[in-house]
């Protein structure tokens, strides 16, 4: 998650939301997930445009 963030952030990006899901860290064998929330349109629009690159 740390280097998700990273990376978004140079690329002018921020997933405000960003964090470890709660449930998958409950497991009895944790398996955690990103979550990566909800995000504004303009940003995801930006984050389409990074992976398209």
């Amino acid at each position: 998650m740390k280097e998700l963030r990273a990376a978004l952030a140079k690329a002018g990006i921020v997933l405000p939301s960003l964090g470890l899901d709660p449930v998958s860290l409950a497991r009895e064998a944790p398996c955690p997930l990103v979550d990566s929330g909800r995000c504004p349109v303009e940003t995801d629009r930006r984050l389409a445009g990074a992976v398209v690159r």
